[in-house]
Protein backbone atom coordinates (compact mmCIF):
# COMPACT_ATOMS: atom_id res chain seq x y z
CA UNK A 1 0.00 0.00 0.00
CA UNK A 2 1.41 3.35 -1.13
CA UNK A 3 1.88 5.65 1.65
CA UNK A 4 -0.76 7.68 2.75
CA UNK A 5 -3.31 5.95 1.12
CA UNK A 6 -6.57 5.48 2.29
CA UNK A 7 -7.54 1.70 3.55
CA UNK A 8 -9.57 -0.08 0.85
CA UNK A 9 -12.63 -1.92 1.35
CA UNK A 10 -12.50 -5.80 0.65
CA UNK A 11 -15.48 -7.26 -0.09
CA UNK A 12 -17.21 -10.78 1.05
CA UNK A 13 -20.28 -12.59 -0.91
CA UNK A 14 -23.07 -13.23 1.37
CA UNK A 15 -26.21 -14.77 1.44
CA UNK A 16 -30.12 -13.39 1.52
CA UNK A 17 -30.40 -12.96 4.94
CA UNK A 18 -33.78 -14.31 6.32
CA UNK A 19 -36.88 -11.58 6.55
CA UNK A 20 -34.44 -8.98 5.52
CA UNK A 21 -37.55 -7.29 3.81
CA UNK A 22 -39.52 -7.40 6.46
CA UNK A 23 -37.28 -5.85 8.84
CA UNK A 24 -36.42 -3.17 6.49
CA UNK A 25 -40.25 -1.98 6.37
CA UNK A 26 -40.30 -2.04 9.66
CA UNK A 27 -37.11 0.12 10.23
CA UNK A 28 -38.91 2.39 8.20
CA UNK A 29 -41.64 2.88 9.85
CA UNK A 30 -44.04 1.06 7.78
CA UNK A 31 -45.55 -1.01 9.65
CA UNK A 32 -48.07 1.62 11.65
CA UNK A 33 -50.84 -0.46 13.31
CA UNK A 34 -54.11 -0.10 14.70
CA UNK A 35 -53.99 -2.33 17.76
CA UNK A 36 -51.70 -2.97 21.29
CA UNK A 37 -51.51 -6.48 20.01
CA UNK A 38 -50.01 -5.47 16.25
CA UNK A 39 -47.98 -3.16 18.38
CA UNK A 40 -46.60 -6.02 20.80
CA UNK A 41 -45.94 -8.27 17.30
CA UNK A 42 -43.82 -5.33 15.79
CA UNK A 43 -41.60 -5.68 18.89
CA UNK A 44 -41.35 -9.22 18.62
CA UNK A 45 -40.33 -8.59 14.93
CA UNK A 46 -37.70 -5.95 15.77
CA UNK A 47 -36.24 -7.90 18.21
CA UNK A 48 -35.56 -10.87 15.53
CA UNK A 49 -32.82 -8.24 14.32
CA UNK A 50 -30.86 -9.61 16.59
CA UNK A 51 -31.37 -13.24 15.75
CA UNK A 52 -31.51 -13.07 11.73
CA UNK A 53 -28.21 -13.86 10.87
CA UNK A 54 -27.17 -16.03 13.32
CA UNK A 55 -26.87 -19.20 10.58
CA UNK A 56 -25.64 -16.52 7.81
CA UNK A 57 -21.62 -17.02 7.12
CA UNK A 58 -20.70 -13.84 8.99
CA UNK A 59 -22.97 -15.18 12.24
CA UNK A 60 -21.66 -18.12 13.09
CA UNK A 61 -24.53 -18.37 16.11
CA UNK A 62 -24.95 -15.26 18.00
CA UNK A 63 -24.40 -15.88 21.77
CA UNK A 64 -26.24 -15.27 24.98
CA UNK A 65 -24.45 -12.02 25.59
CA UNK A 66 -25.45 -10.68 21.97
CA UNK A 67 -29.00 -11.55 22.37
CA UNK A 68 -29.53 -9.53 25.53
CA UNK A 69 -29.05 -6.44 23.59
CA UNK A 70 -32.53 -5.25 22.26
CA UNK A 71 -34.25 -3.12 19.92
CA UNK A 72 -36.24 -0.54 20.34
CA UNK A 73 -39.86 -1.68 22.06
CA UNK A 74 -42.34 -0.05 19.40
CA UNK A 75 -45.27 -0.47 22.22
CA UNK A 76 -43.65 1.71 24.72
CA UNK A 77 -44.78 5.51 24.73
CA UNK A 78 -42.64 8.70 24.78
CA UNK A 79 -44.79 10.20 27.32
CA UNK A 80 -44.60 8.77 30.19
CA UNK A 81 -44.09 8.47 33.98
CA UNK A 82 -41.92 5.68 33.45
CA UNK A 83 -40.11 7.19 30.54
CA UNK A 84 -39.00 10.29 32.53
CA UNK A 85 -37.90 8.24 35.43
CA UNK A 86 -35.69 5.80 32.89
CA UNK A 87 -34.46 9.29 31.11
CA UNK A 88 -33.69 10.77 34.36
CA UNK A 89 -31.31 7.35 35.27
CA UNK A 90 -29.77 7.50 32.20
CA UNK A 91 -27.92 10.43 32.85
CA UNK A 92 -25.88 8.36 34.90
CA UNK A 93 -24.96 6.17 31.79
CA UNK A 94 -23.82 8.99 30.03
CA UNK A 95 -21.85 10.42 32.65
CA UNK A 96 -19.77 7.41 33.15
CA UNK A 97 -19.39 6.68 29.44
CA UNK A 98 -18.30 10.61 28.74
CA UNK A 99 -15.55 10.09 32.22
CA UNK A 100 -14.57 7.11 30.26
CA UNK A 101 -13.01 9.61 27.29
CA UNK A 102 -16.39 9.08 25.12
CA UNK A 103 -16.62 7.29 22.18
CA UNK A 104 -13.92 7.55 19.05
CA UNK A 105 -15.01 9.17 15.60
CA UNK A 106 -14.89 6.86 12.83
CA UNK A 107 -11.76 7.00 10.13
CA UNK A 108 -13.30 8.50 7.26
CA UNK A 109 -14.84 6.04 5.01
CA UNK A 110 -17.81 6.52 2.24
CA UNK A 111 -19.84 4.01 3.39
CA UNK A 112 -19.60 0.75 5.56
CA UNK A 113 -22.36 -2.39 5.19
CA UNK A 114 -22.16 -6.41 5.57
CA UNK A 115 -19.38 -8.42 4.34
CA UNK A 116 -16.61 -5.33 4.01
CA UNK A 117 -13.36 -5.46 5.48
CA UNK A 118 -11.63 -2.27 6.93
CA UNK A 119 -9.85 -1.16 9.68
CA UNK A 120 -12.75 1.80 10.50
CA UNK A 121 -14.65 -1.25 11.62
CA UNK A 122 -12.79 -1.42 14.56
CA UNK A 123 -13.83 2.10 15.46
CA UNK A 124 -17.36 1.43 14.84
CA UNK A 125 -17.18 -1.82 16.94
CA UNK A 126 -15.97 -0.14 20.26
CA UNK A 127 -18.53 3.38 19.33
CA UNK A 128 -21.62 0.45 19.16
CA UNK A 129 -19.94 -1.35 22.24
CA UNK A 130 -19.70 1.78 24.50
CA UNK A 131 -23.36 3.02 23.47
CA UNK A 132 -24.63 -0.25 24.94
CA UNK A 133 -25.48 -1.82 21.10
CA UNK A 134 -23.17 -4.40 20.72
CA UNK A 135 -21.15 -6.60 22.76
CA UNK A 136 -17.53 -5.90 22.26
CA UNK A 137 -16.24 -9.58 21.86
CA UNK A 138 -18.33 -10.56 19.24
CA UNK A 139 -16.98 -11.56 16.01
CA UNK A 140 -13.60 -10.79 13.98
CA UNK A 141 -12.75 -6.86 14.68
CA UNK A 142 -11.94 -6.09 10.99
CA UNK A 143 -15.10 -7.71 9.45
CA UNK A 144 -18.62 -5.83 9.25
CA UNK A 145 -20.49 -9.47 10.25
CA UNK A 146 -23.85 -9.68 11.08
CA UNK A 147 -23.50 -9.00 14.73
CA UNK A 148 -21.96 -5.21 13.10
CA UNK A 149 -25.27 -5.30 10.73
CA UNK A 150 -27.59 -6.26 13.59
CA UNK A 151 -25.66 -3.48 16.31
CA UNK A 152 -26.17 -0.71 13.32
CA UNK A 153 -29.51 -1.68 12.77
CA UNK A 154 -30.72 -1.07 16.47
CA UNK A 155 -28.35 2.20 16.41
CA UNK A 156 -30.59 3.39 13.40
CA UNK A 157 -33.91 2.62 15.12
CA UNK A 158 -32.81 4.70 18.23
CA UNK A 159 -31.84 7.42 16.17
CA UNK A 160 -34.90 7.64 14.25
CA UNK A 161 -33.16 6.27 11.06
CA UNK A 162 -33.85 3.77 8.09
CA UNK A 163 -32.93 0.71 9.79
CA UNK A 164 -31.13 -0.79 6.45
CA UNK A 165 -27.75 -1.51 8.32
CA UNK A 166 -25.58 0.40 6.48
CA UNK A 167 -23.18 2.78 7.84
CA UNK A 168 -23.48 6.44 5.36
CA UNK A 169 -24.73 9.60 5.28
CA UNK A 170 -27.32 10.43 8.22
CA UNK A 171 -26.10 7.33 10.00
CA UNK A 172 -22.48 8.13 10.06
CA UNK A 173 -23.01 11.92 11.46
CA UNK A 174 -24.86 10.38 13.97
CA UNK A 175 -22.41 8.23 14.63
CA UNK A 176 -19.56 10.86 14.75
CA UNK A 177 -22.09 12.62 17.70
CA UNK A 178 -19.64 13.32 20.74
CA UNK A 179 -20.99 11.54 24.03
CA UNK A 180 -20.37 14.63 25.69
CA UNK A 181 -23.35 16.37 23.46
CA UNK A 182 -25.90 12.83 23.66
CA UNK A 183 -24.83 13.21 27.42
CA UNK A 184 -26.46 17.36 27.17
CA UNK A 185 -29.31 16.77 25.62
CA UNK A 186 -30.78 13.66 27.90
CA UNK A 187 -30.40 16.64 30.64
CA UNK A 188 -32.37 18.74 29.08
CA UNK A 189 -34.65 16.67 27.63
CA UNK A 190 -35.16 14.77 30.87
CA UNK A 191 -36.19 18.13 32.22
CA UNK A 192 -38.88 18.13 29.49
CA UNK A 193 -40.23 14.82 30.07
CA UNK A 194 -40.78 15.27 33.72
CA UNK A 195 -43.39 18.37 33.24
CA UNK A 196 -45.20 16.35 30.11
CA UNK A 197 -45.43 13.28 31.84
CA UNK A 198 -48.75 13.72 34.33
CA UNK A 199 -52.42 12.89 33.28
CA UNK A 200 -52.42 12.90 29.95
CA UNK A 201 -55.68 10.76 29.46
CA UNK A 202 -56.34 7.16 28.75
CA UNK A 203 -56.52 8.11 25.08
CA UNK A 204 -54.43 10.43 23.55
CA UNK A 205 -52.17 11.73 20.67
CA UNK A 206 -49.05 12.77 20.84
CA UNK A 207 -46.27 14.34 18.21
CA UNK A 208 -43.45 14.55 18.90
CA UNK A 209 -41.43 17.00 16.46
CA UNK A 210 -38.13 16.16 16.37
CA UNK A 211 -38.96 12.34 16.00
CA UNK A 212 -41.49 13.49 13.06
CA UNK A 213 -43.47 10.88 14.25
CA UNK A 214 -47.38 10.65 15.97
CA UNK A 215 -47.99 8.36 18.69
CA UNK A 216 -51.70 6.82 19.47
CA UNK A 217 -51.58 5.90 23.22
CA UNK A 218 -54.25 3.76 24.99
CA UNK A 219 -54.14 2.83 28.31
CA UNK A 220 -50.03 3.39 28.68
CA UNK A 221 -49.24 1.69 25.73
CA UNK A 222 -48.59 2.76 21.82
CA UNK A 223 -51.14 0.88 20.10
CA UNK A 224 -50.42 2.84 16.48
CA UNK A 225 -47.16 4.93 15.69
CA UNK A 226 -46.93 7.04 12.65
CA UNK A 227 -44.37 8.50 10.64
CA UNK A 228 -45.18 12.07 9.72
CA UNK A 229 -43.61 15.05 7.83
CA UNK A 230 -43.25 18.26 10.66
CA UNK A 231 -42.35 21.89 9.61
CA UNK A 232 -39.49 23.19 7.88
CA UNK A 233 -36.51 24.81 10.18
CA UNK A 234 -38.03 28.19 9.32
CA UNK A 235 -41.39 27.33 9.30
CA UNK A 236 -41.32 25.21 12.52
CA UNK A 237 -44.13 22.96 14.12
CA UNK A 238 -45.71 24.59 17.72
CA UNK A 239 -45.80 22.56 20.81
CA UNK A 240 -49.87 22.06 21.03
CA UNK A 241 -52.07 21.01 23.96
CA UNK A 242 -55.20 20.28 22.99
CA UNK A 243 -58.24 18.36 21.80
CA UNK A 244 -59.05 16.20 18.27
CA UNK A 245 -62.62 17.40 18.05
CA UNK A 246 -63.02 16.75 14.15
CA UNK A 247 -62.52 14.52 10.85
CA UNK A 248 -63.15 16.27 7.66
CA UNK A 249 -63.21 13.93 4.65
CA UNK A 250 -62.53 14.72 1.03
CA UNK A 251 -61.73 18.46 2.45
CA UNK A 252 -60.91 21.88 0.55
CA UNK A 253 -57.71 23.38 1.48
CA UNK A 254 -57.88 27.01 2.13
CA UNK A 255 -54.24 28.32 1.04
CA UNK A 256 -52.89 30.65 4.39
CA UNK A 257 -51.73 33.91 3.68
CA UNK A 258 -48.07 32.83 4.63
CA UNK A 259 -47.99 30.30 1.85
CA UNK A 260 -49.76 32.39 -0.92
CA UNK A 261 -47.07 34.93 0.07
CA UNK A 262 -43.99 32.81 0.63
CA UNK A 263 -44.70 30.01 -2.43
CA UNK A 264 -47.92 30.61 -4.50
CA UNK A 265 -46.67 33.47 -5.93
CA UNK A 266 -43.10 32.83 -7.03
CA UNK A 267 -44.74 30.12 -8.24
CA UNK A 268 -46.96 31.28 -10.40
CA UNK A 269 -43.99 33.97 -11.54
CA UNK A 270 -42.35 30.66 -12.81
CA UNK A 271 -45.18 28.59 -13.81
CA UNK A 272 -48.17 31.02 -14.70
CA UNK A 273 -50.43 27.27 -15.20
CA UNK A 274 -49.78 26.57 -11.84
CA UNK A 275 -53.00 27.05 -10.34
CA UNK A 276 -55.04 25.57 -13.06
CA UNK A 277 -52.72 22.23 -13.01
CA UNK A 278 -53.60 22.06 -9.26
CA UNK A 279 -57.46 22.81 -9.53
CA UNK A 280 -56.79 25.79 -6.98
CA UNK A 281 -59.32 28.60 -7.32
CA UNK A 282 -59.06 32.47 -6.56
CA UNK A 283 -62.05 34.64 -4.86
CA UNK A 284 -62.51 37.84 -3.74
CA UNK A 285 -63.98 39.12 -0.88
CA UNK A 286 -67.36 38.61 -1.70
CA UNK A 287 -66.89 35.37 -3.11
CA UNK A 288 -66.79 35.72 -6.66
CA UNK A 289 -64.09 33.93 -8.43
CA UNK A 290 -61.51 35.76 -10.35
CA UNK A 291 -59.31 33.68 -12.58
CA UNK A 292 -54.81 33.88 -12.65
CA UNK A 293 -54.39 36.56 -15.74
CA UNK A 294 -56.65 39.18 -13.18
CA UNK A 295 -53.98 39.35 -10.53
CA UNK A 296 -50.22 41.05 -11.15
CA UNK A 297 -48.15 38.32 -9.53
CA UNK A 298 -45.28 40.45 -9.53
CA UNK A 299 -46.64 42.31 -6.47
CA UNK A 300 -48.17 41.68 -3.24
CA UNK A 301 -52.06 41.92 -4.71
CA UNK A 302 -52.15 37.91 -4.14
CA UNK A 303 -52.56 38.46 -0.40
CA UNK A 304 -56.02 39.90 -0.76
CA UNK A 305 -57.62 37.10 -2.03
CA UNK A 306 -58.68 33.61 -0.91
CA UNK A 307 -56.65 30.46 -3.09
CA UNK A 308 -59.19 27.41 -2.31
CA UNK A 309 -57.88 24.36 -3.80
CA UNK A 310 -60.61 21.36 -4.71
CA UNK A 311 -60.98 18.13 -3.26
CA UNK A 312 -59.43 15.28 -5.27
CA UNK A 313 -55.87 13.82 -5.82
CA UNK A 314 -54.38 16.59 -6.52
CA UNK A 315 -55.53 18.24 -2.62
CA UNK A 316 -52.61 19.36 -0.65
CA UNK A 317 -54.19 18.08 2.40
CA UNK A 318 -55.31 14.57 0.31
CA UNK A 319 -58.18 12.70 1.88
CA UNK A 320 -58.62 13.60 5.44
CA UNK A 321 -57.76 16.66 7.72
CA UNK A 322 -57.85 16.22 11.65
CA UNK A 323 -59.06 19.39 13.36
CA UNK A 324 -58.09 20.67 16.65
CA UNK A 325 -58.05 24.21 18.60
CA UNK A 326 -55.23 25.50 18.03
CA UNK A 327 -54.01 29.47 17.57
CA UNK A 328 -51.34 28.58 15.21
CA UNK A 329 -53.69 27.18 12.63
CA UNK A 330 -52.26 24.18 11.69
CA UNK A 331 -53.83 20.61 11.65
CA UNK A 332 -52.80 17.18 10.86
CA UNK A 333 -53.60 15.84 7.67
CA UNK A 334 -53.17 13.38 4.51
CA UNK A 335 -51.14 14.01 2.03
CA UNK A 336 -50.85 12.96 -2.12
CA UNK A 337 -46.73 13.14 -1.85
CA UNK A 338 -45.91 10.30 0.37
CA UNK A 339 -42.64 9.69 -0.52
CA UNK A 340 -40.59 11.80 2.27
CA UNK A 341 -42.16 9.55 4.47
CA UNK A 342 -39.45 7.27 3.70
CA UNK A 343 -36.63 9.50 4.29
CA UNK A 344 -34.41 10.03 7.10
CA UNK A 345 -35.07 13.88 7.25
CA UNK A 346 -39.08 15.11 7.26
CA UNK A 347 -38.98 18.89 7.99
CA UNK A 348 -40.92 19.64 4.86
CA UNK A 349 -44.12 21.17 5.41
CA UNK A 350 -45.28 24.80 6.64
CA UNK A 351 -45.82 24.40 10.14
CA UNK A 352 -48.62 21.15 9.81
CA UNK A 353 -48.03 17.30 10.27
CA UNK A 354 -48.47 15.38 7.12
CA UNK A 355 -49.72 11.76 8.51
CA UNK A 356 -48.71 8.13 7.14
CA UNK A 357 -51.28 5.77 6.79
CA UNK A 358 -53.85 8.50 8.74
CA UNK A 359 -56.85 6.16 7.82
CA UNK A 360 -55.43 4.20 10.70
CA UNK A 361 -55.29 6.39 13.12
CA UNK A 362 -58.61 8.73 11.71
CA UNK A 363 -60.28 5.22 12.74
CA UNK A 364 -58.46 4.85 15.57
CA UNK A 365 -59.87 8.26 16.99
CA UNK A 366 -63.61 7.81 15.38
CA UNK A 367 -63.62 4.22 17.30
CA UNK A 368 -66.44 5.34 19.92
CA UNK A 369 -67.96 7.77 17.54
CA UNK A 370 -71.24 5.84 15.79
CA UNK A 371 -72.07 5.95 12.32
CA UNK A 372 -68.22 6.02 11.20
CA UNK A 373 -67.13 2.31 11.66
CA UNK A 374 -63.68 1.55 9.34
CA UNK A 375 -66.29 0.54 6.59
CA UNK A 376 -67.85 3.50 6.25
CA UNK A 377 -64.81 5.82 6.58
CA UNK A 378 -63.27 3.60 3.42
CA UNK A 379 -66.97 4.46 1.46
CA UNK A 380 -67.09 8.50 2.13
CA UNK A 381 -63.59 8.43 1.14
CA UNK A 382 -63.81 6.53 -2.19
CA UNK A 383 -67.23 8.28 -2.76
CA UNK A 384 -65.08 11.86 -2.78
CA UNK A 385 -68.16 13.49 -1.43
CA UNK A 386 -67.12 16.16 1.67
CA UNK A 387 -68.14 15.14 5.35
CA UNK A 388 -67.05 15.93 8.43
CA UNK A 389 -67.44 13.62 11.70
CA UNK A 390 -66.86 15.28 15.23
CA UNK A 391 -65.17 12.80 17.81
CA UNK A 392 -67.67 11.85 20.32
CA UNK A 393 -65.26 12.41 22.95
CA UNK A 394 -62.27 14.18 21.86
CA UNK A 395 -59.14 12.96 21.98
CA UNK A 396 -56.23 14.97 24.06
CA UNK A 397 -53.53 16.40 21.63
CA UNK A 398 -49.75 17.28 22.13
CA UNK A 399 -47.17 18.01 20.03
CA UNK A 400 -43.74 18.19 21.84
CA UNK A 401 -40.52 18.74 20.89
CA UNK A 402 -38.30 15.60 22.90
CA UNK A 403 -34.76 15.29 20.82
CA UNK A 404 -33.78 12.42 23.79
CA UNK A 405 -35.44 9.92 26.20
CA UNK A 406 -34.96 6.69 27.72
CA UNK A 407 -38.15 3.95 27.41
CA UNK A 408 -38.51 1.43 30.32
CA UNK A 409 -37.04 -1.23 28.53
CA UNK A 410 -33.50 0.83 29.20
CA UNK A 411 -33.24 1.40 25.49
CA UNK A 412 -32.04 5.43 25.07
CA UNK A 413 -33.10 7.34 21.97
CA UNK A 414 -31.60 10.81 20.12
CA UNK A 415 -32.94 13.29 17.02
CA UNK A 416 -31.89 15.95 15.64
CA UNK A 417 -31.90 19.20 17.35
CA UNK A 418 -33.79 20.35 14.10
CA UNK A 419 -34.98 23.83 15.24
CA UNK A 420 -32.11 24.77 17.32
CA UNK A 421 -34.34 24.61 20.48
CA UNK A 422 -31.25 22.22 23.00
CA UNK A 423 -28.95 24.71 21.42
CA UNK A 424 -26.89 21.69 20.44
CA UNK A 425 -27.76 22.16 16.91
CA UNK A 426 -24.14 22.40 15.11
CA UNK A 427 -23.20 19.47 16.89
CA UNK A 428 -25.91 17.29 16.46
CA UNK A 429 -26.94 17.74 12.66
CA UNK A 430 -29.93 19.79 13.95
CA UNK A 431 -31.46 22.65 11.62
CA UNK A 432 -30.89 21.81 8.28
CA UNK A 433 -33.39 21.95 5.60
Amino acid sequence: MRKNARPSIQHFGTRALDRRALLRLIGAGALAVGAAGRALAEDEALESLIEQNQNSEFGGGFDQASRRIKPPKASLPTLSPATAETSRQAIAQYESIVARGGWPTLPKVESLRIGNKHPAVESLRKRLSLAGDLEIDSGNPLIYDSYIEAAVRRFQLRHGLIADGIVRGETRKALDVPADVRLTQLKINSARLRTLSGNLGHRHVVANIPAAQIEAIEGDVAVMRHIAVAGKPDRPSPDIQSKIVEVNFNPFWTVPVSIVRKDLIPKMQAEPDYLTKNRIRIFDARDNELTPAQINWYSEEAVNYKFKQDPGDLNSLGSMRINFPSAHGVYMHDTPTKNLFGEDFRFASSGCMRVQNVRELVAWLLAETPGWSRAEIDEVIKSGERKDARVAKPVPLYWVYITAWATPDGVVQFRDDIYGRDGLAAKTGGTRG
